[in-house]
């Protein structure tokens, strides 16, 4: 009897208030939900206005997203939930608005560029066909690009790790504010500049148009980023690495070979594959240095030589229907050759990242 007065006695569970954390919430799947019928109400709209460019409708379906989100979080949980959600819709809507053109963009070069792309047109160049015809092939464009970026690589590469190494481990004082200083004006120079930095000195030494030459201005262009990234790099390594490693008396320059290049490795390599696919899509250095050429040339020192953005640049400038789709299968054979780099990076620092044990 005692036992059922004391379970009487505790006091009743009080019902959750407004604004507790105790309140209904809206299910997961919710977003996809307000998504449907923010693009139903927008092509609703879109045909009762006679709207005929899609480019309203989807503006009109992402205020309306919002919109919902905004209005049903409120009525079925409260204001704070509601503004949450609205700043996640908007982040979700900023990101569709960055990724239909490129998504769109890359349909295109697809839909357009497989049209002529196979073995033939690979294994080809457009030596003794006529621009206005078809056939022709892109293997003496795809070689000059090959052997020029590769230039280019060997060239900036190992400068730019070796000025990023200086910077982060041993620049102090004003050589190293000079050094930076000019590594972020270099940053923003126009690829025309530089092929006309080493367009003079063509003239001055009386050198001749080649891959080379044009390797010289595409490494103007890649030193700096590959600077930068990599002095980003090594900056995020963790000092107790280093102490670590000079506390065992390990030398200075053998920690930074042991230790802290193989900790960024990774971050290393990517930053030189996007200064590679900085220089893999320029046309004004190839054009003022390199001076194209409808044969194979597989010497870079001697001769003019093509690239894949300067063939694109003259197949489009021919004008005809079969120079049109050569020039789309050349767009997408470049954005191969940068993807097929990315993959390539991406399984080199895996491979060299440091290996964690438990």
């Amino acid at each position: 009897m005692s036992h059922a007065v004391v379970q009487d006695a505790r006091p009743a569970t009080p019902a959750p208030r407004k604004g507790s954390l105790s309140h209904r919430a809206l299910p997961r799947w919710a977003g996809v939900g307000f998504a449907a019928v923010s693009i139903a109400l927008a092509v609703g709209i879109g045909l009762a206005f006679d709207l005929h460019s899609k480019v309203q409708w989807g503006l009109i379906a992402a205020l309306l997203f919002i919109a919902v989100s905004y209005a049903v979080t409120t009525a079925v949980e409260n204001k704070r939930q509601a503004k949450d959600r609205v700043a996640t819709s908007l982040v979700w809507v900023c990101f569709i608005l960055a990724v239909i053109p490129l998504a769109s963009l890359l349909w295109t070069t697809i839909s357009r560029g497989t049209k002529v792309l196979n073995g033939y047109f690979l294994s080809h160049s457009m030596a003794g066909v006529p621009g206005f015809e078809t056939g022709g092939g892109v293997y003496h464009a795809l070689i000059g690009t090959l052997e020029q970026v590769g230039l280019a690589t060997l060239i900036s590469a190992p400068l730019g790790l070796l000025t990023a190494v200086y910077l982060v481990e041993y620049g102090k004082g004003a050589l190293a504010k000079s050094v930076t200083f000019f590594v972020d004006v270099m940053t923003g120079i126009p690829s025309i500049v530089a092929g006309l930095f080493i367009l003079t000195l063509m003239l001055m030494f009386e050198l001749q148009p080649s891959g080379f030459m044009g390797s010289l201005a595409l490494a103007i262009l890649m030193m700096p980023v590959v600077v930068r990234s990599t002095e980003e790099m090594l900056k995020l390594v963790p000092n107790e690495l280093r102490e670590a490693s000079l506390a065992l008396g390990v030398p200075k320059w053998r920690t930074i070979v042991k230790v802290v290049l193989p900790t960024a490795i990774g971050g290393i390599t990517t930053g030189v594959m996007l200064a590679i696919a900085r220089i893999a899509g320029e046309t004004a250095p190839i054009m003022l240095l390199v001076f194209g050429s409808q044969l194979i040339n597989t010497n870079p020192f001697e001769g003019a030589q093509s690239s894949l953005p300067f063939y694109i640049w003259e197949q489009y400038r021919v004008g005809s229907d079969a120079a049109y789709d050569r020039a789309w299968a050349g767009a997408l054979v470049l954005i191969a050759f940068v993807m097929i780099l990315n993959l390539v990076a991406r399984g080199i620092a895996r491979w060299k990242a440091p290996k964690t044990g438990r």
